[in-house]
């Protein structure tokens, strides 16, 4: 069989959403590649876990040794190391790719478990907006931080905006008007 023998489909045929999900793996195994060499250099023990998540590739590096403790010096005290290699990967598949990356990049369930925190502080300022009626405005965060609080007030039929100059930059749970 040659390649002319190999039916093919006009791209503007194919179906978007693989072509989509293909771009995000490709970006996936793109930050996989770099991040193993990360951690080859830092000799630093990990697994990389490479999934698709509301659009975004989404990359995790875990360990089972030590409870994942040798991977917090990827995280920093406040996640600011974490924020930066993240940053570095999205560089890193760009270089590859052309194209900007969205990717998330989560090291020893740090996101996750800010993740779980934000939604749960975000949920107490929504009670607090919906029994007072006024508007809260929360400590500031990163971008990261402030998706996950604004998801969480468009979930509970609330609008939210940021205000402030990073680093600086907070959200405002509006109440209802």
């Amino acid at each position: 069989m040659t390649d002319t023998d190999i039916p093919s489909v006009p791209a503007e045929d194919a179906p978007a959403a693989d072509s989509d999900t293909s771009k995000l793996e490709r970006e996936g195994d793109i930050a996989a590649d770099y991040l193993e060499e990360l951690l080859d250099i830092a000799d630093i023990d990990g697994d990389i876990d490479i999934d698709v998540d509301h659009g975004r590739a989404a990359v995790e590096i875990v360990s089972d040794e030590d409870g994942g403790r040798g991977l917090r010096r990827l995280v920093g005290d406040e996640g600011e190391v974490l924020d930066a290699l993240q940053e570095l990967t999205r560089l890193a598949v760009q270089t590859q790719t052309g194209e900007r990356s969205r990717l998330m990049l989560d090291i020893a369930g740090h996101r996750r478990a800010r993740r779980n925190t934000l939604t749960e502080i975000a949920n107490e300022a929504i009670a607090q907006v919906r029994t007072s009626g006024q508007d809260v405005s929360l400590e500031a965060m990163n971008p990261f931080e402030r998706k996950v609080v604004h998801d969480a007030v468009a979930a509970a039929g609330l609008v939210s905006d940021s205000e402030g100059v990073e680093p600086n930059r907070r959200v405002v749970i509006r109440a209802p008007r």
